[in-house]
């Protein structure tokens, strides 16, 4: 089995980001593995050693600098993987179908992995797009997943804690979410031999893509404000009480 993994490479939620010309940011700053994308590797890696034979691939569109979360990913258990160098930044449409396109080229997918989403542009769409062009189910934000023979079954956490459980065949596209597992972060020794593995590198313009004419693009980046406003609330325990439930139900809006 040819185990995929779609990884992004992402600036550290950590970094100081600077906003220029309006639509992109100062890249100036450190990039590394998207984090859901470790969940991704990992559990990728557990099917891998439950199936002997089977080979976990990780596939990766970006800069030339993305190599490095590549590696990342082989660091963590990957056998090998597959740039799709870039200097665009493109969006879900075209991403999805670079990621087709080279996996297509490059092997056969038994199943392929992706995070539920990147931390930086958390457009969530990229995964459905390529179950789309594969004609794949896809099944996002998994916190539980099981092989069978030739199904997959998942458990996709929802809001309010609250879980579904699906039944889909193979293959199929599975969006790793938080709950899945607890990443397995490398050893010094994992780092040397990543560095020893193969990464093949494709030229976004070898893969001869058409692009469609429909697309999305950033009009503009605004920092996030945060302004805090602290309220005293008055009154007995009682009056305190209902007021911190109507604020968390109709201004909170999370209960």
């Amino acid at each position: 089995m040819q185990i995929y993994i779609c990884v992004k490479h992402v600036p550290d939620s950590a970094a100081h980001i600077t906003i220029l010309d309006k639509n992109r940011i100062d890249e100036n700053i450190s990039f590394l593995l998207n984090p859901y994308d470790e969940h991704a590797v990992t559990e990728a890696v557990k099917i891998k050693n439950n199936h002997p034979g089977a080979e976990v691939i990780a596939v990766c569109l970006g800069k030339n600098d993305a190599e490095k979360t590549i590696r990342s990913a082989m660091a963590m258990g990957a056998d090998r993987g597959v740039l799709i160098t870039s200097d665009k930044i493109h969006d879900s449409i075209v991403t999805a179908l670079a990621l087709k396109t080279a996996i297509e080229q490059d092997g056969t997918p038994g199943l392929i992995f992706t995070g539920k989403e990147s931390i930086d542009a958390e457009g969530m769409q990229t995964l459905f797009r390529i179950g789309a062009l594969f004609g794949f189910p896809v099944a996002t934000n998994v916190i539980n997943l099981d092989i069978e023979q030739d199904k997959a079954i998942v458990d996709c956490e929802l809001s309010g804690g609250i879980a579904n459980t699906y039944e889909m065949s193979l293959p199929c596209i599975i969006g790793a979410g938080r709950g899945l597992n607890t990443p397995r972060y490398p050893t010094f020794p994992d780092v040397v031999k990543s560095k020893k593995k193969p990464v093949k590198k494709i030229a976004f313009a070898d893969l001869n893509i058409k692009v469609p004419l429909t697309g999305m693009s950033i009009v503009e980046l605004e920092p996030l404000k945060q302004s805090r406003e602290p309220k005293e609330i008055k009154g007995d325990s009682d009056i305190v009480a209902k007021e911190i439930v109507r604020i968390l139900k109709q201004e909170a809006k999370v209960i």
